[in-house]
């Protein structure tokens, strides 16, 4: 006998956390409740507060009344399709990403079971991460130094990403300084730490290719989007004149976008599970990656609702090669969770609740709608 699930109403609203916030720090949540009362979260990229997205699930809520929840994969393409002149790449799929989390919260519910084992079963419930340090265009390099310090004591990761988070509207205008950072980062962890360096798109595929020789001879792991991420020609150029492991794709919101990369000559990608297809687009990746033998590190900086679904996945991957990402922490959201995820000793540990496994205080998060 069928289990009931019918989806009764699904709301889409931003979170402000602290008075004033900046819509860049608040959350894009979407949630979704069904007849039954079984309620599933789900959190859209929160790039200008993530408006884009929740506009457009506003735009789809009604549609979506008296639908089965767990017929979440026939959903999404009808509404991949409705919206696809849209995009589809931005606001749709980041909308649908917020969707596909939040009914996969429901399909755990229902049946009782961590996401990890609807999908197959873990391999691993207790994940490393890397921490992700960011603003470094705007430091010295003693305020890289010090920066990187303070998050290596503090969180003991398994590796560490300098991020640069510069104005892309300018290419390779502090190379030797870029450089300078990071021997001096290299010297603060010594010679074995795994270190990776995120250009945030800020280098000419000329300029890449000097950034990325001298990152080969500090002994960097990987090299993060060094050209401009559209420009998936040159991002493939670089990653096949360079022995560094060359990544791309954090900004990219379709499967097909991603095997482009993959056939550029990209040999890691970066997905994020709030931009391209939430729970089920990530699944697709990690076929798609393994068909092809490239390494899938998804990119991740949301804190509670979106990490948590990112580490369901990763948990189910044979071939972990790298850290989860644990990007610029803050607390300020742990008011609505009763058991936020928190690192401990390098690594998180996957949920095993219901669903996502978080404990989301409604009220909390009601009085902080905007």
């Amino acid at each position: 006998m069928p289990v009931p699930t019918t989806i009764k109403s699904v709301e889409a609203f931003q979170v402000m956390w602290e008075p004033n916030e900046p819509p860049g720090r608040r959350s894009a949540i979407v949630r979704v409740t069904t007849v039954e009362g079984i309620v599933g979260y789900g959190e859209a990229s929160p790039m200008m507060g993530g408006e884009h997205s929740l506009g457009v699930v506003r735009d789809f809520a009604p549609s979506l009344t008296g639908a089965d929840a767990l017929d979440h994969a026939v959903l999404y393409d009808k509404l991949l399709h409705k919206y696809v002149k849209l995009g589809p790449e931005g606001a749709v799929t980041g909308a649908l990403a917020a969707l596909d989390i939040a009914l996969w919260d429901i399909r755990g519910k229902v049946f009782n079971q961590p996401i990890y084992k609807l999908l197959g079963g873990a391999w691993r419930t207790e994940l490393p991460f890397y921490s992700s340090i960011g603003g470094n265009a705007g430091h010295t390099v003693d305020e890289t130094v010090k920066v990187v310090e303070a998050r290596w004591k503090s969180e003991t990761p398994a590796a560490i990403k300098i991020r640069w988070d510069g104005d892309r509207t300018r290419q390779d205008y502090d190379i030797p300084g870029d450089i300078a950072k990071a021997k001096a980062v290299r010297k603060l962890v010594g010679d074995d730490f795994p270190l990776a360096f995120d250009a945030n798109n800020q280098y000419s595929v000329g300029g890449a290719i000097r950034v990325g020789r001298a990152l080969e001879e500090l002994g960097y792991i990987w090299f993060e989007e060094p050209v401009q991420h559209y420009n998936v020609r040159a991002m493939g150029e670089v990653a096949q004149r360079l022995d560094i492991t060359v990544s791309a794709a954090e900004q990219t919101y379709t499967t097909q976008a991603v095997v482009d990369m993959i056939n550029a000559g990209v040999r890691m990608v970066q997905p994020d599970i709030i931009k391209m297809g939430g729970i089920t687009g990530l699944m697709q990746c990690a076929a798609i990656c393994f068909a092809h033998g490239v390494e899938l590190v998804p990119h991740q900086t949301q804190p509670t609702i979106a990490h948590t679904a990112n580490l369901q996945v990763l948990a189910t991957l044979m071939h972990n090669t790298k850290p989860a990402e644990f990007a610029d922490p803050s607390t300020r959201m742990h008011v609505a969770f009763e058991n936020p995820p928190k690192p401990e000793n390098g690594k998180f540990k996957v949920p095993g609740g219901p669903g996502l496994g978080l404990m989301i205080k409604d009220a909390e998060l009601d009085k902080r709608r905007t």
